[in-house]
């Protein structure tokens, strides 16, 4: 039975050829209880005469047969374990190089979420920077008219007062 659960896991070129073996080997042990059970019934004397005149030299041909298969299909069974030992070493590995991979790009996320906080921060720095300097812009260009109209208005007395000064 556990022959014939395990050959149903394999793969579907090996699987076919252990359960037709599987089926002879059964079709073997079925035919040798058969003949058990018309034995048995016999007397006990002939029962093991006939039995081992006819079954002796079949079943120890049968029986060196059979031990070859099942050393073949057990060397087989321990091939496939080794194989699926390294296979799931190999998947362990690679589970955990998918949680360091996740770490370092969580790490990168929460890099990028504070770059991105602080960008928003000297955006409104600078929007306000430049309000100020357009006020400051303002204030100059009005301190500049300002300026020039207290000098033209000086420039014009000085002239005014020089030219009533020679009129005199």
């Amino acid at each position: 039975r556990k022959m014939d659960l395990e050959a149903r896991t394999l793969q579907p070129n090996v699987k076919a050829t252990l359960l037709a073996k599987l089926r002879e080997y059964k079709n073997d042990l079925n035919n040798l209880k058969s003949e058990v059970k018309k034995l048995s019934t016999m007397d006990s004397q002939a029962a093991r005469d006939a039995l081992l005149e006819s079954g002796m030299a079949d079943a120890l041909i049968a029986s060196a047969d059979q031990r070859e298969r099942l050393l073949m299909s057990t060397e087989r069974l321990n091939l496939s374990t080794d194989r699926i030992k390294q296979s799931r070493g190999m998947m362990l590995e690679t589970e955990e190089l998918g949680v360091s991979i996740l770490q370092d790009l969580h790490q990168q996320r929460q890099s990028l979420l504070h770059a991105h906080n602080s960008l928003y921060g000297v955006d409104e720095n600078i929007g306000r920077s430049k309000k100020i300097l357009t006020a400051m812009s303002r204030r100059m260009n009005r301190n500049k008219l300002i300026i020039g109209s207290i000098i033209a208005a000086l420039a014009l007395a000085i002239i005014l007062v020089l030219y009533f000064k020679l009129r005199r």
